[in-house]
C-alpha cells in the first residue's frame, strides 16, 4: 500500500528545491505525478505555458529513481529547450545529460554514464531515434531500462499538430517497445481536441478506446502564472483555493491514457493586432513602439531573411536586437538566447526556430511582423510572454505577403504518389543508397527527400541504415485521403489565422475556442475587449527611413563551389574548377523579404503576365550595379534564354547594356528547348548540362554580366557561366532581379 499522503509530501520538497520554499504543487500537477510513480500509467498533459508541465516529469523522475527505477528518456525537439531542461532538472536534484548534434564528443561518455546508472535523465532529438546506431545499439538498452519515458511538446506527433515532425511518429515503435509498467508522459502546450485525441490514441498504442479523459482538471489554478524556474508554480493566493477543487484524479485503468486538460487562459497577456498597409509603416511602427514595450521580448517573423532585414533596421533606430533563425550558427544562438535572458537585448528578431521551450518568464512582449498560419501556432509562440509578470504585450502586424509565405510553406507538402513510388523502386532496385546518390535519381529538393524519406521509413516501407536508406518491400500504401485532409486543415488554420485579424470579439477567446478550451470566455484584456486599440500614428520619418532600408537595392549572391553527387559519368565532380566558375553575383532582392520581395514576388508570379522590366524596378537594378564593387567592369551583357518571361530578361539586358555603354551579346540558347524544372541540384545540373548552349557572339573581350530572372538553387547560372567561360570569357558576373535564398 502507498503511503500517497507522504509521497505527496515529498513530492512537494521536490518542487520547491525545483522553484523556491512558497512553490506548491498543482492538483492536476499531482494527479499526473501519482499516475506516473504510483500506477505506472500513461499520461497526456495539455497546459498551458507556464503551468508547471516541467515539473511533473522532474519530479516524477526524482521519485522513481528513489525507488529503484532507470533513467527517464526525454525526447525533446530543439536545442535551446534541452539546455533549458537541463538546468531545470540539476535544480530539481536530477542529474540530465543530453545527445543530440551539438555534442558529439560527448557521447561515449554519455553512454557509459548511462551504463553505470549516473544519469538521471538522458534528454535525446527526435532525429536521434533513428540515427541506425543509437536506433539499434543504443535504444533497445535505453527502452529495456527506463523508469520513465517523457515526449515533450507532444504536439509534434500528430499530423493535426502545427508542428508535425515526422521523426516524432517513430516514438509509436518506441512506446510498443516498452516493457510493461514503464510509465509514460506525453506534454504539450498546444493541442486542440482533434490533436490531443491523437496523441492519446497514440500513447495507448494506438486503442482507440484506450483514452481517459480526468475533466477539466485545473480551472482554479488557471489563475497561476507559474513564473518560477522550471514553470513550476508557485504559492500564491489563489492557490490556497485550488485544493480540492480540480476535477483531475488518477483513475482505475492502468491501460488507459491519462489526459489532463486545463483551461489555457493567460491573464498578463493583453492582445492586439494593428493593421497598417505596408511594410515600411509595419517597421517604422515597431521602431517607435518598441520604445515603449516593457522589458525586453521576441519579434517573430516567417523567413530567415525578414529576421535578418528587420534587426538590421532596428539596430539601425538604436535598438538593441539580435537576429535569431534555425540558419543562425548554434554558438551565436546560444549567445543570443543568453543576452535575451540578461536583459542586455530588446529584443530576439525570431523565426519559430526560437519557440518551444524557450523560458523567460520575465519576457514582457512578443510582437508578430506577419501573421503565423495557424491560430493554435500563434498562441503557441505568444505564450512565451508573460509567464512572471502582470502584463506582457502581445502584438500581431499583419501584412499582405503573409498568404504567400503560408503558400509557399504548403507546396512543400508530402510529394505526389508518382515521386513516392518512384523512389521505393530505385531503392528496391539499387539497394542500399545514401540520400545524395538517390537525389540524382528522384527529383525532390534534399530537405523534401529526407522528410520523405522519414515518413516511409515511419510506414515501414523505408529503412535508414548506416550508409543511407534500404526499401523493406513491406506493402505500402499511398494515403491519399489522409494527405488530403491534412492540406484541408491547414486551409481551414489559414482561414481561422485571418478571422482572427478580422474579428472585433475577444481575441483571446477565439484562440482558445480554436484550442476548443470550453472555459474561453471574453478575456476583458485585449484590445477589442476594452476598445483600446493602438494608434497606427507613425513619425514620417520613422516610415522614411523604413523605406530607405526595405528598397535599399542589392543582396550578394554567393557562386556554387562544389559539383553535386553522383555526376561523374558528366565529367562534374568535386570542386568546380575556378577557370569555369562564376563570380560572386548580385540579385535586387529575395523573394522572401518584406521590401523589394512584395514586389518581386507580383512581378515574378507564375500567372504574372511576362513584359517589358519595369522602371522602377530597372532604376533599382542600376543601383545595384553602382554599388558593385567588381573586380573588374565588364564590357557586355548576355542574357538567359526563358521559356515564360523572354520579354522581361531581353528588356532588362538591353537597357542595361545601353545605360552602362555595354556590349549587347544576346542571349544564351536551347539545344533541345526548355530543360523544364527541376527540383534539385544534380537533377537540374544534368537537364542543364543537355539543354543550354552558349550564345553565337564572341564572350571573350572581358567580363560578362549574365542576366536573369532569379536565381533558386543557383545552378542555372552555375552552368551558364561555364559555359561562358569555356567560350571564352575572362570573368561572369551574374545578376538577377530575385533570389530564393
Amino acid at each position: 500500500m502507498v503511503d500517497e499522503s507522504g509521497l505527496r509530501a515529498e513530492a512537494e520538497g521536490k518542487l520547491r528545491a525545483l522553484a523556491g520554499e512558497q512553490a506548491r504543487l498543482r492538483d492536476d500537477q499531482w494527479s499526473a505525478i501519482r499516475a506516473l510513480v504510483v500506477d505506472r500509467r500513461r499520461a497526456l498533459v495539455v497546459q498551458r505555458t507556464g503551468w508547471g508541465k516541467s515539473a511533473v516529469y522532474f519530479i516524477a523522475t526524482a521519485l522513481l529513481r528513489a525507488r529503484g527505477a532507470g533513467p527517464t528518456v526525454i525526447v525533446s525537439p530543439l536545442l535551446a529547450l534541452m539546455r533549458n531542461q537541463i538546468a531545470a532538472a540539476e535544480r530539481a536534484g536530477v542529474h540530465a545529460a543530453t545527445i543530440n548534434s551539438a555534442n558529439v564528443d560527448e557521447w561515449d561518455l554519455i553512454h557509459t554514464e548511462v551504463e553505470h546508472g549516473e544519469v538521471d535523465v538522458l534528454l535525446v532529438s527526435p532525429e536521434r531515434l533513428n540515427n541506425p546506431d543509437f536506433r539499434d545499439l543504443v535504444l533497445p538498452k535505453l527502452a529495456a531500462g527506463a523508469g520513465l519515458v517523457v515526449v515533450d511538446e507532444a504536439h509534434c506527433i500528430s499530423d493535426w499538430g502545427h508542428d508535425f515532425r515526422p521523426d516524432y511518429r517513430r516514438l509509436r515503435t518506441l512506446l510498443a517497445d516498452l516493457p510493461p509498467g514503464v510509465p509514460v508522459l506525453a506534454t504539450t502546450a498546444t493541442a486542440n481536441a482533434r490533436v490531443t485525441r491523437d496523441i492519446a490514441e497514440q500513447l495507448g498504442a494506438g486503442a482507440p478506446g484506450a483514452v481517459e479523459h480526468a475533466g477539466a482538471g485545473d480551472i482554479a489554478s488557471s489563475a497561476l502564472e507559474g513564473g518560477g524556474p522550471g514553470d513550476a508554480a508557485p504559492s500564491s493566493p489563489q492557490g490556497a483555493a485550488v485544493a480540492g477543487e480540480t476535477a483531475s484524479s488518477a483513475a482505475e485503468g492502468a491501460g488507459a491514457t491519462l489526459v489532463l486538460r486545463g483551461p489555457l487562459e493567460r491573464d498578463s497577456l493583453h492582445l492586439g493586432v494593428v493593421r497598417l498597409g505596408t511594410a515600411e509603416q509595419r517597421l517604422g511602427w515597431l521602431a517607435q513602439t518598441l520604445r515603449e514595450l516593457p522589458g525586453s521580448g521576441i519579434i517573430y517573423t516567417l523567413t530567415v531573411a525578414a529576421t535578418q532585414e528587420i534587426a538590421a533596421y532596428l539596430r539601425d533606430q538604436g535598438h538593441e536586437v539580435a537576429a535569431y533563425s534555425g540558419q543562425t550558427d548554434p554558438a551565436d544562438r546560444l549567445a543570443a538566447e543568453q543576452a535575451l535572458l540578461a536583459n542586455r537585448l530588446k529584443a530576439l528578431v525570431a523565426t519559430s526556430a526560437l519557440g518551444m521551450g524557450f523560458d523567460k518568464p520575465d519576457l514582457g512582449f512578443v510582437i508578430h511582423v506577419g501573421a503565423p498560419a495557424s491560430p493554435v501556432a500563434y498562441y503557441q509562440q505568444v505564450g512565451r510572454a508573460g509567464r512572471g509578470v502582470e502584463r506582457a504585450e502581445v502584438i500581431l502586424l499583419p501584412g499582405p505577403e503573409d498568404r504567400d509565405i503560408w503558400a509557399y510553406f504548403a507546396s512543400l507538402a508530402f510529394p505526389p504518389e508518382p515521386i513516392v513510388r518512384a523512389t521505393l523502386d530505385t531503392l528496391a532496385e539499387e539497394g542500399t543508397m545514401s540520400t545524395a546518390a538517390l537525389e540524382t535519381r528522384v527529383d525532390l529538393s534534399r530537405n523534401r527527400l529526407e522528410t520523405m524519406l522519414k515518413v516511409l521509413d515511419v510506414d515501414g516501407a523505408a529503412k535508414r541504415v548506416k550508409g543511407g536508406w534500404q526499401a523493406t518491400g513491406r506493402p505500402w500504401a499511398y494515403d491519399t485521403e489522409r494527405y488530403a485532409r491534412v492540406a484541408a486543415e491547414r486551409a481551414a488554420e489559414q482561414r481561422a489565422m485571418l478571422g482572427y485579424i478580422a474579428t472585433t470579439e475577444c481575441r483571446e477567446e477565439f484562440l482558445r475556442r480554436h484550442l476548443d478550451d470550453d472555459t474561453a470566455r471574453p478575456c476583458g484584456r485585449c484590445d477589442n475587449c476594452t476598445g483600446a486599440h493602438r494608434s497606427v500614428e507613425i513619425a514620417a520619418g520613422a516610415v522614411q527611413s523604413a523605406r530607405e532600408r526595405l528598397h535599399r537595392p542589392g543582396v550578394d549572391v554567393e557562386p556554387r563551389r562544389q559539383w553535386p553527387t553522383g555526376l561523374k559519368e558528366l565529367g562534374l565532380s568535386g570542386r568546380i574548377r575556378p577557370e569555369v566558375a562564376a563570380e560572386p553575383g548580385r540579385a535586387l532582392g529575395r523573394l522572401t523579404d518584406i521590401g523589394w520581395g512584395n514586389t518581386l514576388r507580383r512581378l515574378l508570379a507564375e500567372d504574372a503576365p511576362d513584359g517589358p522590366v519595369p522602371d522602377e524596378v530597372f532604376d533599382a537594378v542600376v543601383k545595384v550595379l553602382s554599388s558593385w564593387r567588381w573586380a573588374e567592369r565588364p564590357v557586355s551583357v548576355v542574357t538567359m534564354p526563358s521559356a515564360t518571361r523572354p520579354v522581361l530578361i531581353s528588356t532588362l539586358g538591353e537597357r542595361l547594356a545601353a545605360i552602362g555603354r555595354l556590349a549587347h551579346l544576346g542571349s544564351l540558347g536551347y539545344l533541345h528547348g526548355p530543360p523544364g524544372r527541376q527540383y534539385n541540384s544534380a537533377q537540374r545540373v544534368r537537364a542543364l548540362r543537355a539543354t543550354l548552349a552558349p550564345p553565337a557572339a564572341d564572350v571573350s573581350a572581358g567580363p560578362v554580366l549574365l542576366v536573369d530572372d532569379r536565381i533558386d538553387t543557383g545552378w542555372t547560372m552555375t552552368m551558364a557561366a561555364s559555359l561562358l567561360r569555356q567560350a571564352g570569357a575572362p570573368a561572369v558576373l551574374p545578376l538577377a532581379l530575385a533570389t530564393t535564398n
